[in-house]
């Protein structure tokens, strides 16, 4: 995973989104399309001052997932200070996902 991913889990999820903005990419390994996403992901860390990227495994985390209504993936959720403000579903390019997150600056 890139240097500048976030790797989310059940310990750290609620004190990595809890303020500012956060672009969260729920994925899994075995997912083509999320191993798609991967590299859309890195091409936009530090493209947005003060938002962060992250990534969590919906194997490892699946009441995480369950919360956010993750039905399908890679679903990409920016978090504003813990709330969901806008959700993708399905590959989304870099440009799509800065203008998500300038908007929820």
């Amino acid at each position: 995973m890139s240097a500048g991913i976030i790797e989310l889990n059940d310990s750290n999820f609620a004190a990595e989104t809890k303020s500012g903005t956060v672009l969260v990419d729920f994925w899994a390994p075995w997912c083509g399309p999320c191993r798609m996403q991967g590299p859309i992901l890195e091409q936009i860390v530090g493209k947005v001052a003060g938002a962060k990227i992250a990534k969590l495994n919906v194997d490892e985390a699946p009441a995480l997932a369950a919360h956010f209504g993750v039905q399908s993936i890679p679903t990409l959720i920016v978090l504003k200070d813990g709330q969901a403000v806008k959700q993708f579903v399905g590959v989304q390019q870099a440009s799509t996902l800065v203008a998500a997150l300038e908007a929820a600056k």
